[in-house]
């Protein structure tokens, strides 16, 4: 299968040794925009990612969805041969991705020092659960130990409950994020400024912890440890979560003055508006118990339709708490062409998340769901690193490839 790339990465040759989640998400995201991306997988297995959660068939759904737009070739980098044909992918590669635990590729003698040397132009992105230095640093990481000790998880859940962790890779995704756009400055640098390639280090734990607002900053300044709230906030009200009279969830959240106002509207009780009790947000959240009883006892009465229409005729935010078909039934979805079904040559066809976000004159695609292990080893090996059939052969018989 040879990807006719398009989009604005195009070009871009991209290597992604990496595994399960947080790697193969930036090389996904790369992919989707155009890079060419080889993903170097273990001949033996594969990566862990094509047999871990839900399958059809046996085929793993989550590679299925991360490996998509990728080519798949087999290396065992820790050989002899297979270092070499590494070093030859390097040479040729703009980016490399990698999430073995720190200390791995130095020890097979492949650590950026001296790809750097091969590639002078080369960005690595090197991800771990700890990072590449520090105390943690050789310690396994993954995305529930950097939820846990983020402060992600002690946030999560209710006062009297214990901490909640998500039912997700949440750490591996945002990390992923963070990553994906460091790449992206460190090209910018490269190609824009003539900086040459450079090493980027990413933990799991640092890029969550970024993402919970002035955590450290209120405990230096106000001695306040935050803690778990549920689903109301400790800075607005009401923002919560409802079932509706015909059992159904919805959520509201009135950040603002003005909406916590069109909230009373829409639960036909404008005298709130005046009701010391709830003409500001502070006085709101002091008296958020008897805030969310009444709210709830408006919902009570009402279908989660009537109360959607309610809420839409006053202008005040809310939205109903969906699962997946409701998502995949929603016209708002739909219209924005949110997900799309692409033919897979294993599972038929399969619908999938979209690319996104949404470019004007270079737009990514999802041009193929994830290959099978290998697929990709003619057209990597022979078309792009033009080894002939001994060399193939000799590398076969080693265990390399």
């Amino acid at each position: 299968m040879t990807d006719d790339n398009d989009g604005p990465l195009a070009g871009l040759v991209v290597l992604e040794a990496g595994s399960m989640i947080s790697g193969p998400t930036v090389g996904r995201l790369m992919a989707d925009f155009g890079a060419t991306v080889i993903k170097i997988e273990h001949p033996d297995f594969g990566d862990h990612i094509r047999n871990f959660g839900p399958k059809k068939d046996g085929v793993g759904l989550w590679h299925k969805y991360l490996s998509r737009n990728k080519q798949s070739v087999t290396l065992n980098i820790s050989t002899e041969g297979g270092a070499a044909v590494f070093e030859d992918l390097v040479s040729d590669a703009d980016v490399l991705i990698e999430n073995f635990r720190p200390g791995t590729l130095e020890r097979w003698g492949l650590g950026y020092d001296h790809l750097s040397e091969i590639n002078p132009e080369l960005v690595m992105l090197r991800m771990s659960g700890f990072g590449q230095d520090g105390p943690y640093a050789e310690r396994p990481g993954f995305g529930t130990l950097a939820e846990a000790m983020s402060g992600f998880a002690y946030l999560n859940g209710f006062p009297d409950s214990e901490p909640l962790l998500p039912p997700t890779g949440l750490a591996d995704n945002i990390a992923a994020l963070f990553s994906t756009f460091a790449v992206m400055f460190a090209l910018y640098h490269r190609d824009v400024n003539d900086g040459g390639g450079q090493s980027i280090d990413t933990s799991l734990i640092e890029p969550i912890f970024g993402l919970l607002g002035p955590q450290p900053l209120r405990y230096d300044q106000l001695g306040e440890i935050e803690t778990r709230s549920g689903n109301r906030s400790t800075s607005s009200a009401p923002r919560n979560v409802y079932r509706t009279g015909d059992d159904r969830w919805v959520a509201i959240s009135a950040s603002a003055q003005p909406l916590a106002m069109r909230t009373f509207d829409a639960i036909d009780r404008p005298d709130l508006k005046e009701d010391p009790r709830f003409e500001t947000n502070a006085k709101r959240l002091e008296n958020v118990e008897e805030l969310d009883a009444i709210i709830q006892d408006w919902m009570d009465d009402h279908t989660r339709e009537e109360v959607l229409a309610a809420f839409e005729e006053a202008d005040a935010t809310i939205a109903p708490i969906y699962n997946v078909e409701d998502i995949l039934q929603d016209e708002h979805y739909a219209a924005r062409e949110a997900y799309l079904d692409v033919e897979d040559p294993e599972l038929g066809e399969a619908t999938v998340q979209n690319v996104f976000p949404k470019f004007s004159e270079t737009p990514g695609e999802v041009r193929h769901l994830g290959p099978s292990l290998g697929e990709h080893n003619d057209e990597v090996f022979r078309d792009r690193l033009g080894y002939d059939d001994d060399l193939l052969a000799e590398l076969e018989a080693e265990g390399a490839i």
